[in-house]
């Protein structure tokens, strides 16, 4: 993986981003069910793109999203769409990032592919996870849909999404990993306990 061409990749389709995102609301649903995301609770979402997810959070009345992505042209779409004292949107690498904060929920959603050490990402972002807070990594499609998607995009800037029980072996900082792989959703989630 190329960060310098996941970057590029990801500036370049920023404009017609949210045009081409196909997103079901029953599933975005059922992860935020499963990751814990609900009302007062402060919400990290890793590689957010053009902030997609950020009116969901909102509509659980959550007390803060705080929204990280690498690519400067997705994170200036992200941030004028939303100008309120409870979202922050950072330009950033969430691998090395310095939150100097702790959340209750972190998520990377539609996203993991797209970096290149799973394992040294969930370790670094466990350091900034509240006492019984989770993270998930999650998808809103299954993992053959998604590994059929990225069989178009340059190996530099996407890897195949790993099996489910491959993917739960990353979360070794983290306790109680619940997982689901069906035709619908990809889902692994962790608690910090």
């Amino acid at each position: 993986m190329n960060k310098n061409k996941v970057i590029e990749f990801f500036d370049k389709h920023a404009d017609s981003w949210d045009a081409e995102m196909i997103i079901f609301d029953d599933i975005v649903s059922r992860i935020f069910d499963e990751a814990g995301i609900d009302k007062d609770k402060d919400i990290l979402d890793v590689a957010c793109g053009t902030g997609v997810l950020i009116p969901y959070y909102l509509n659980r009345n959550v007390r803060s999203v705080t929204a990280v992505d690498i690519s400067p042209k997705m994170t200036e779409i992200a941030k004028s769409k939303f100008s309120r004292p409870n979202v922050e949107i950072i330009c950033g690498d969430a691998d090395e990032y310095d939150f100097g904060k702790k959340f209750d929920c972190i998520v990377i959603y539609n996203a993991i592919p797209h970096f290149a050490d799973v394992k040294q990402l969930i370790n670094h972002l466990s350091e900034y996870l509240k006492d019984g807070g989770s993270i998930t990594v999650c998808h809103g499609m299954s993992r053959d849909m998604i590994n059929s998607h990225h069989k178009y995009v340059p190996s530099d800037v996407s890897a195949e999404l790993p099996d489910i029980d491959d993917m739960a072996e990353n979360f070794t900082s983290l306790k109680n990993i619940k997982k689901i792989s069906d035709n619908r959703m990809y889902l692994v989630t962790g608690y910090n306990l």
